[in-house]
Parts: structure tokens; C-alpha cells; sequence
């Protein structure tokens, strides 16, 4: 399984598109898969599997959301596979766990 935290907002260009609006079903990628932006404007559809931590114990909705790469996660800071947008992440978890396992595909 792999896990990712929230991303609450960027006030900065993204790797990938610089300040071009590319909406609100969006996620910046950790190194291995952002691939030095090989996979800007990949998307994937991301589903929560459970929590991580003892925060909140049920924290996945049961729903799916699509996601377009449009930035990098970059170490040592990221913490997962996927920072999310707050609306992406609020789609598919509980907003207040945080950091979910999820199950991700291409």
C-alpha cells in the first residue's frame, strides 16, 4: 500500500505548469514518480485503503477520485506518494487523518 499526505494549498508555481489554473483534482508526485516531470499531467485514480494513524480510525470515504500531476513532492518533506489537493484528498478521506493508505493506478 502506499500512503500520502494533504496538500492544503500552494501559493508558489507548480514544477510542471508554473501559475497556469489546472483546477481543483490535483496532486504533486514524490520524486520516484514525478520522474524529473515525466509524469506531469499524468493522472491517477487514487482510493483510500485506511488510516495510518490513530487519529481518525475510519477515515475513507469509500469513493475514488482522479488526480492530474501537475507538481513535485519533493523530499525531504514529502512523507508519501501524493500531496492532494484538499478538495482531491476531502473526495476520498476524512480531512482531519491526514495521511491515508491508498491504492493508486495510472
Amino acid at each position: 500500500m502506499m500512503c500520502f499526505d494533504m496538500l492544503l494549498g500552494k501559493s508558489s508555481a507548480s514544477a510542471c505548469y508554473g501559475y497556469e489554473d489546472e483546477g481543483t483534482m490535483i496532486a504533486a508526485a514524490r520524486e520516484g514518480i514525478y520522474n524529473n516531470g515525466g509524469a506531469c499531467g499524468q493522472m491517477y485514480k487514487i482510493t483510500c485503503t485506511g488510516a495510518t494513524n490513530a487519529g481518525v480510525t475510519q477515515p475513507c470515504t469509500g469513493a475514488s477520485v482522479t488526480v492530474k500531476v501537475v507538481d513535485l513532492c519533493p523530499s525531504p518533506g514529502c512523507q508519501g506518494t501524493f500531496d492532494l489537493s484538499q478538495e482531491a484528498f476531502s473526495t476520498i478521506a476524512n480531512i482531519n487523518a491526514g495521511k491515508v493508505d491508498i491504492d493508486c493506478t495510472p
